[in-house]
């Protein structure tokens, strides 16, 4: 009889266990995803919204070839251009979130967007996971020297005395470059012709040649640029002046208000990425930028490194969509 009893209780407990473990299964494969990070013989693809060969380009290939051991895959570098980073933003939105589809990208993609484009196929904060910022870069006012003005003052005055004669360039309606110049004309009571490009690498070819004469550049850009020997820098999109360009004066020390906003780029990802996957990712990349070799390449590109986490980066995502949503409104901005 005792042993009956035992073994009662013994086919008891082992079918609790088993009712308990079926109960569980459906739990499974979120944390699977999580813990299997990477997938084996699957590569990591980190999107980059622009052409090669861009700055923003060449730092994501900075960052995959870093990312990649500490990662323990494959990282490679895939080129989605066009309508101001939707494209690339789209196809990540649209991805399986388990860490092998990710954007290297300006904070504009989510921030700005939104604002600017009627067509806009995702949600900024419903469709992705900020995963880590790694840099800030400035934008740069930059002239062409066949403009003879040091500052805005000399420029508003050379654009009234020219009317219709001064232009400035961005890489197509609604970009930053495309609003920034906006802001300027506005708050300078000026008026300059807007001609837009669809590639940084035509606007680079033409601006050097002065057949465009003004052109809010990324950092990286205005670096370029500067090479050329043929530009003049007059100052800095950016709450305060850059470490990178200490001694251009701010827009607002230039007398425009309301051009205050820091240009942050970093990595997201797909929405309901697994936090430990999350993690991981966000830890190598900054183990990366603290590379001296990484901080070196970066700054000779423009920007200057400044990693944060996921939740700081999604705290300067959408103060920098608030701020976006400012200045549009400022400049009467319509959705295109």
């Amino acid at each position: 009889m005792q042993n009956w009893s035992q073994g009662r209780r013994s086919f008891l407990a082992s079918s609790i266990g088993a009712l308990a473990s079926f109960t569980a299964l459906p739990l499974l494969p979120a944390a699977a995803r999580a813990a299997t990070f990477p997938v084996p013989n699957k590569p990591v693809k980190l999107i980059v919204g622009y052409p090669a060969g861009g700055g923003t380009d060449v730092q994501a290939r900075i960052l995959a070839q870093f990312l990649a051991p500490l990662l323990g895959t494959t990282v490679i570098v895939e080129n989605r251009p066009g309508a101001g980073t939707m494209i690339a933003g789209t196809e990540v939105a649209k991805a399986e979130p388990d860490g092998h589809t990710l954007m290297y990208t300006p904070a504009s993609t989510l921030a700005q967007l939104p604002h600017t484009m009627l067509a806009l196929k995702f949600d900024p904060f419903k469709d992705f996971t900020p995963v880590a910022q790694c840099a800030l870069g400035p934008t740069v006012l930059v002239l062409h020297k066949s403009i003879p003005a040091t500052n805005v003052k000399e420029l508003a005055a050379y654009a009234k005395a020219h009317p219709g004669e001064l232009n400035y360039v961005s890489q197509g309606i609604g970009t930053s470059a495309h609003v920034f110049g906006q802001m300027l004309a506005k708050q300078a009571g000026i008026e300059m012709v807007h001609v837009p490009y669809k590639g940084a690498n035509d606007v680079a070819k033409d601006f050097v040649a002065g057949r465009v004469h003004l052109q809010f550049a990324s950092s990286s850009g205005a670096a370029a640029l500067m090479k050329s020997g043929q530009v003049r820098l007059l100052g800095v999109v950016a709450p305060r002046r850059s470490e990178l360009f200490p001694d251009l004066p701010t827009m607002s020390e230039l007398g425009v208000e309301g051009m205050d906003l820091d240009t942050s780029l970093g990595i997201i990802g797909p929405a309901g990425m697994p936090a430990a996957t999350v993690a991981r990712i966000g830890e190598a990349t900054r183990t990366v930028m603290a590379m001296p070799k990484v901080k070196e390449d970066f700054r000779n590109g423009g920007v200057e490194v400044q990693w944060a986490d996921s939740q700081d980066f999604a705290k300067t995502i959408r103060e920098a969509h608030q701020g976006w949503g400012r200045m549009l409104a400022a400049v009467g901005f319509q959705k295109q």
